[in-house]
């Protein structure tokens, strides 16, 4: 099969590791998959961009802009939530691309920030081709927002959206609904990462009619792999003697990561063990952490932003513990690569976590938004780590490596093409 993968991004960001993920997977069980995106970061050949020159970069940015000036404008000028919303009013038609004639699949994964418009995706359904469109976040769902946290006015219809500042006569929430209802949305085959997201999607008007199924993200389970945790700790010049707990986020400040509560759970523990400083140090893995230093009561090692798999992997492989305390989240890439390393997990409740992590099978799920519970899982997880260890990897083994998850894919685009004839 040719099946083209379509992502706004090759590398950056969730959404761009699990689709490049995917491409390999399918390519190792002989289909010919390639990758169309806009920002391309490496030299694989199998990754295509539409970014050709420089004249067509400067045309993307152009895009890019004017989709965040008009979200700004709505926002009366506030850059509060300025990044959780999308309205695809702008991007380029690929429905004449040479990649996308030759697809028998066109599989689409998150294509905002200037990728693909709304118009641009109706041709792509009009050109009769089997599309498959994996659900990273809730956008194709909803009016504008890419998660809706506690809001179900995508359930009937999109309007007054509590991400923008105050109500225009022209409701931009509203107007993107009635864009996508008209677009012939529920045409397109849909996949849920987590079974979590899929039956949100299910309750929404837009995709009431549509098929949904759900099939996770793969892993290289050969990359992400325990370790010589001691060799790499040297390396990288972290202590040898004490709990590493490793917390990691694109942007660790984002107030849906929860980097709150895993302060205070982290600070609620030293309230009751008084060799918690002494014997237990934080890693923090990506971008905003300054704010952080002073709030924690343990010594913390900022590592930044961390690219390339190996590395990554390292990072995972060395540490007793990654905490992911997200307030909303699908099937977390960061998860499925800890628990690949044998590093167990602790997670609230929420979004497709328990779908992942096993409580107190491979990990630790505490309940959502509480923070001595939290704590306790911490607490718990690091004092029965060895017993996890291999737990963590089997899940991974078992339900997330390429194979498993590209003969799922296969299946699905077989029936579809089928189908079609």
């Amino acid at each position: 099969m040719n099946i083209l993968i379509i992502n706004t991004s090759e590398r950056t960001g969730g959404a761009a590791v699990a689709a490049n993920r995917l491409m390999k997977a399918l390519r190792k069980e002989g289909h010919d998959a390639k990758m169309l995106v806009l920002d391309k970061q490496t030299d694989d050949l199998n990754v295509l961009t539409l970014n050709t020159s420089r004249w067509k970069k400067q045309i993307s940015f152009i895009r890019k802009a004017y989709e965040r000036w008009v979200i700004f404008v709505y926002k009366r000028f506030s850059r509060k939530n300025l990044w959780s919303v999308s309205i695809a009013n702008t991007g380029t038609d690929i429905s004449r691309h040479p990649l996308v004639k030759e697809a028998d699949i066109i599989h689409l994964h998150w294509i905002n920030q200037g990728f693909l418009s709304l118009p641009d995706i109706t041709k792509l359904v009009n050109s009769g081709k089997p599309i498959v469109w994996t659900l990273h976040d809730l956008w194709p769902c909803t009016g504008i927002c890419h998660y809706p946290g506690n809001c179900v006015k995508y359930e009937t219809g999109c309007k007054h959206c509590e991400m923008l500042s105050g109500y225009f006569p022209m409701d931009l929430s509203q107007q993107v609904f009635i864009k996508k209802q008209k677009a012939n949305l529920h045409l397109i085959t849909y996949v849920g990462c987590s079974r979590w997201i899929a039956e949100k999607a299910k309750q929404s008007a837009l995709l009431k009619n549509a098929e949904i199924n759900s099939i996770p993200n793969p892993i290289d389970t050969k990359t992400f792999c325990s370790q010589d945790k001691l060799g790499i700790r040297k390396r990288l010049g972290l202590p040898l003697d004490k709990k590493l707990i490793l917390f990691s986020a694109a942007k660790i400040s984002d107030i849906r990561k929860g980097g709150s509560y895993f302060v205070n759970a982290c600070n609620l523990i030293g309230e009751t063990d008084s060799e918690w400083k002494n014997k237990t140090e934080i890693i923090l893995m990506g971008g905003g952490n300054e704010t952080f230093f002073s709030r924690i009561n343990l010594k913390v090692n900022p590592l930044r932003y961390v690219s390339g798999d190996k590395d990554i992997a390292a990072i995972y492989a060395a540490v007793d513990l990654f905490v992911i305390p997200s307030l909303e989240d699908n099937l977390p890439n960061t998860i499925m690569e800890a628990m690949a390393c044998g590093t167990p997990c602790v997670g609230f409740n929420a979004g497709g976590i328990p779908e992942m992590i096993d409580h107190k099978g491979n990990g630790y799920v505490a309940q959502y938004q509480d923070v001595e519970d939290l704590a306790n899982g911490i607490s718990w997880c690091l004092e029965n780590h060895i017993n996890l260890t291999m737990a963590a990897r089997n899940k991974v083994l078992e339900c997330y490596s390429e194979d498993v998850i590209a003969q799922k894919y296969i299946e699905l685009y077989s029936k579809l093409i089928n189908k079609k004839f």
